[in-house]
């Protein structure tokens, strides 16, 4: 697999971060349930068409909705639809009612996506799921997804960067403003790279979600980057 450096600082921004209706691949928003559902509320984008980066790329969004919606520790089945993990939450539940009928709080399950950025190279989605199995609060995770619009396949975070250490620098800056007090954070003097990187026409998000880095009263915490700083480190992933 091989990657190419995108042009320049000017080209980007006028590529990368550019308008919505340059890309190819349309989405639409679809609600996704069963005739058994009564916990489960999806509503995520589709990219229209059955060409093949469609499917990629409504592959890749399955896989995170239902990985938000797996139960226990075992390994999660990826050959699973959306519709099956829904069944399975549901069963999931009912099993737990019947072994403990004294607990009247149901389970639930909200899970939201979005494209947050499209452009002829790289579409970022978001996912955002809230599920509640009856703790003492609910979860709230949010899931970047940063995509080739030319394959529809996934990027991993460390294709997105020529130089993954100049990146790091640069992000340990906008993090340490973004922080008030570290001695909220689990380990204060080490910086690690947010896991959900997303792109947005602002410039790159870098998001931690809860107990990634602080505990839970800490919530999500999330800074930007402007795109004029990252732009001369972002590669892209060669469809060839």
């Amino acid at each position: 697999m091989s990657f190419k450096p995108l042009l320049t600082a000017f080209c980007i921004v006028l590529l990368l971060f550019s308008c919505n209706e340059d890309s190819n691949t349309t989405f639409s928003i679809i609600t996704v349930t069963t005739d058994n559902n009564k916990l489960v509320e999806i509503n995520i984008p589709k990219a229209e068409g059955n060409n093949e980066i469609s499917k990629n790329i409504n592959n890749e969004i399955n896989k995170v909705v239902s990985a938000s919606l797996h139960i226990g520790e075992e390994t999660p089945n990826a050959e699973a639809s959306i519709e099956e993990n829904i069944e399975k939450f549901n069963t999931e539940y009912n099993d737990f009612a019947k072994d403990f009928p004294e607990s009247t709080f149901p389970w639930e399950a909200q899970i939201d996506g979005e494209v947050i950025f499209q452009s002829p190279e790289l579409i970022s989605i978001s996912i955002t799921s809230y599920t509640n199995t009856g703790g003492a609060h609910g979860n709230v995770v949010i899931s970047f997804l940063n995509l080739d619009a030319l394959t529809g396949k996934r990027i991993a975070n460390e294709e997105l960067f020529n130089n993954e250490k100049d990146f790091e620098t640069i992000a340990k800056t906008y993090f340490d403003k973004s922080i008030e007090d570290k001695n909220t954070l689990f380990e204060p003097e080490n910086f690690q790279l947010a896991q959900n990187i997303g792109f947005s026409e602002e410039g790159l998000i870098m998001l931690y979600n809860t107990y990634e880095i602080a505990p839970y009263s800490a919530g999500i915490i999330e800074y930007t980057i402007p795109a004029e700083e990252v732009n001369s480190l972002l590669a892209i992933n060669s469809p060839h």
